[in-house]
């Protein structure tokens, strides 16, 4: 499995401009994430706190699919290129897109 992640930070306006984000985001940004080509599934939660430093993270989103060629090829696509200018438009400035790699063999086979 390969994984984007997206981190959303804190936008500027308080409160009001949190709930504008937030809406949008739910409204015109993940429906067209959700019509990428590949996409196995997708998760949104929110940032309530960080462990022994201040964060100013509020949103994460991780996009699930197969492997890094299904991944690139979604990225490569017209619905892609759709949601990135969205995303330019509702969150100027306030992401960061991570793309992570399966790494089960690292976690201990007994861990439970």
């Amino acid at each position: 499995m390969t994984t984007l992640l997206a981190l959303f930070r804190r936008p500027e306006g308080g409160a009001a401009a949190l709930d504008a984000f937030e809406h949008a985001y739910a409204q015109t940004h993940l429906p067209l994430i959700a019509a990428t080509p590949g996409l196995r599934s997708m998760r949104s939660d929110r940032v309530v706190e960080g462990l022994g430093a201040a964060t100013d993270l509020v949103l994460i989103t991780a996009m699930t699919f197969d492997d890094r060629a299904t991944l690139d090829a979604g990225l490569a696509s017209e619905e892609m290129r759709v949601a990135g200018r969205n995303l330019r438009q509702i969150a100027p400035g306030l992401s960061t897109l991570l793309v992570l790699e399966d790494a089960s063999e690292l976690v201990p086979v007994d861990w439970r």
